[in-house]
């Protein structure tokens, strides 16, 4: 049985949703409320359980040859100092699978392409819906109404549908720091091009990630860097000021740290206050499903925002493929399907929101005494401990 899945927001998890559903011969419509799609952020780190969905997808060779070759993670101090250096390849080998850090943009293209730019609508903005036993519509700001069988709400953390979806009001909370993220060409004298380095101290943070060519034309090696300070919300966003405000946040820091501050570019920079939601009841309505940053955004402090977002879109199509197995009666077979995502995914989700909200706070200094004594812990780390916690997210995921 073929259905009409209509797809609010060209993102990560709603162009995975809309891919998921073509694959098994469903029409998807796709409709992003922006004129013109800018990737939001200079790149993401895709842990095993993300590109394990893309795989399963048919893009997963497409995003590693894209993506940085990442085998190991080195903790230094602010000053420079070394803390812990320890390979990823015992994670790899024992969930099968790399993690595969990406341009943004890379990964964005990769999924339109596949998707198909002729179901993919821009500049139109879903304002709300009405959904029955027959079907469900939605109202666009324009005018349009589309009728479908099912909708897939992806429309990000700012979501016009999210609180019609879970019957309640939904308020972003601010996590206590900004992030400022960018990428630069790859040069061994600033990192090491096959590890994720991290400087942290006063809680703050630099990263420093490799990420692979992202398919630029000159086929240059780049790394994705951020800088994290723990700040007020609302203090001033000025693009002319982003390296001098680095400069002073940063200032006394390690020579690599002054020296990437010196190379960022302004003008390929993002500045981003970061928030995240309370974990949500639920995240369906009647013949609706809730995915991705509109139903979990969360601090980047794991790195699975875009990892959950794939995961969500993967268990939804096949928990309608599934119940439409089981039943030959539409509505029915939604219902349950719906019921299947929300059981599987409620509490996944809402346990990585959680953990990620708790290591944010132990990053940034919420609890300097925390701080101070995660920073005497990475001085011992031989890498089990993370590499543990890593693996525990990934075999939690639909696909193991």
């Amino acid at each position: 049985m073929s259905l009409n899945v209509l797809v609010i927001g060209a993102g990560m998890g709603g162009l995975s949703a809309a891919l998921a559903f073509q694959r098994l011969g469903h029409t998807v419509t796709v409709m992003e409320r922006v004129v013109e799609m800018r990737p939001v952020g200079a790149a993401i780190s895709l842990w095993p359980n993300g590109v394990k969905v893309m795989h399963a997808l048919g893009l997963g060779a497409r995003i590693e040859a894209l993506s940085g070759d990442m085998r190991r993670m080195r903790y230094l101090s602010h000053d420079g100092a070394l803390l812990s250096d320890f390979s990823l390849l015992p994670l790899y080998e024992s969930v099968s699978q790399r993690a595969c850090p990406i341009a943004r943009a890379a990964l964005q293209q990769t999924l339109f392409d596949a998707v198909g730019f002729e179901h993919i609508h821009l500049g139109q903005e879903c304002v709300d819906y009405v959904s029955d036993d027959e079907g469900v519509t939605a109202f666009f700001a324009g005018g349009q109404q589309v009728r479908a069988d099912l909708l897939v709400v992806a429309d990000g953390t700012h979501s016009r549908l999210r609180d019609k979806i879970v019957g309640q009001h939904v308020q972003r909370q601010y996590v206590g720091y900004v992030n400022w993220n960018v990428r630069v060409p790859a040069d061994a004298a600033l990192a090491p091009l096959d590890s994720w380095d991290q400087y942290v101290g006063e809680g703050k943070r630099v990263s420093l990630m490799p990420m692979g060519t992202g398919g630029n034309e000159a086929g240059e090696q780049e790394l994705y860097c951020f800088f994290d300070v723990p700040l007020a919300a609302g203090t001033p966003n000025d693009p002319a000021r982003y390296r001098e405000e680095l400069s002073e946040h940063f200032a006394g820091w390690g020579d690599n740290v002054q020296a990437l501050i010196a190379r960022i570019d302004p003008a390929r920079m993002a500045r981003v206050e970061i928030h995240d939601i309370t974990p949500l009841p639920t995240l369906i309505d009647t013949r609706v499903a809730l995915l991705g940053d509109a139903a979990h955004g969360m601090a980047p402090d794991l790195g699975q925002g875009g990892c959950q977002a794939m995961e969500d879109a993967w268990v939804l199509a096949e928990a309608v493929k599934t119940s439409l197995v089981e039943s030959s009666n539409t509505a029915q077979a939604l219902q349950h399907a719906l019921a299947r995502f929300d059981a599987a995914r409620v509490e996944r989700v809402g346990e990585i929101v959680t953990r990620a909200r708790k290591r944010a706070a132990m990053i940034h200094g919420h609890d300097l005494a925390d701080t101070q004594a995660w920073y005497a812990e990475l001085a011992q780390e031989d890498g089990v401990g993370v590499r543990e916690g890593i693996k525990k997210t990934v075999v939690g995921g639909p696909l193991g």
